[in-house]
């Protein structure tokens, strides 16, 4: 980590982005997700891509958009079908992208191990079901657990509501969600706010990442989605 670089545009913040890389996409639905880094993501072509994101994608813009563009090879998640994943479900139906399933607050966790240096760890979360399958199973005082790894973005991409030039970060309310634990696991971690600040400008007690997570951000406008039903 270096000292985090402020850019001038969104397209800016995400070149360099590899075809293969494994890309955290912060977002709880529509909520906090980097719609403007996602839209560059896809003006810059990279493909092959690996997400690890709350869920598949809405309607037919952010994530949704870079699946329906054809730059997915692979996602983790959590709640890959709601009412308005149709641009996933006729991807995955159709052999087209590959699901990997994580329970909530796994994905989370391994997250965050990935950050904090563990190697793995065990959660009960899962025993007994589909996704156990093949899993290295443990008995912890009569109770069995899974192994779960870590896992690690070369890059993340993440919203908060406003940074200052030193790359420190506030979120905005439920837009927080993963952005936090995302910033820590990942190689480069790229950020959209709607406001760069001064160093001192930001009420230290708020600041919920610091820079030392941070590499590049950039001050775009904020923008608001509504997504309708499935078609």
């Amino acid at each position: 980590m270096g000292r985090t670089q402020i850019m001038e545009s969104a397209d800016e913040a995400v070149a360099g982005i590899e075809d293969g890389a494994t890309v955290l996409v912060g977002g709880f639905g529509l909520a906090g997700m980097p719609f403007d880094l996602i839209d560059a993501l896809i003006r810059q072509g990279a493909t092959d891509l690996t997400i690890v994101a709350n869920n598949a994608g809405n309607g037919e813009v952010g994530l949704a958009a870079l699946l329906k563009a054809g730059r997915v090879r692979r996602i983790l998640c959590s709640f890959p079908r709601q009412s308005d994943s149709y641009v996933f479900d006729e991807l995955y139906r159709s052999g087209r992208i590959e699901l990997e399933v994580v329970p909530q607050g796994n994905l989370a966790e391994r997250m965050r191990a990935a950050g904090a240096g563990i190697g793995a760890f065990y959660s009960p979360t899962a025993v007994g079901t589909p996704l156990a399958e093949r899993r290295e199973v443990r008995s912890f005082e009569g109770r069995d657990y899974l192994l779960e790894l870590p896992i690690r973005g070369d890059y993340a991409l993440i919203a908060a509501h406003r940074a200052d030039r030193l790359g420190n970060l506030v979120y905005r309310r439920t837009a927080r969600n993963f952005g936090p634990v995302m910033a820590t696991a990942a190689d480069t971690t790229i950020v959209q706010v709607n406001e760069v600040v001064e160093p001192g400008e930001l009420d230290p007690e708020a600041v919920v990442t610091p820079s030392i997570f941070v590499d590049r951000v950039v001050a775009t406008a904020a923008r608001h989605y509504t997504v309708q039903g499935a078609r």
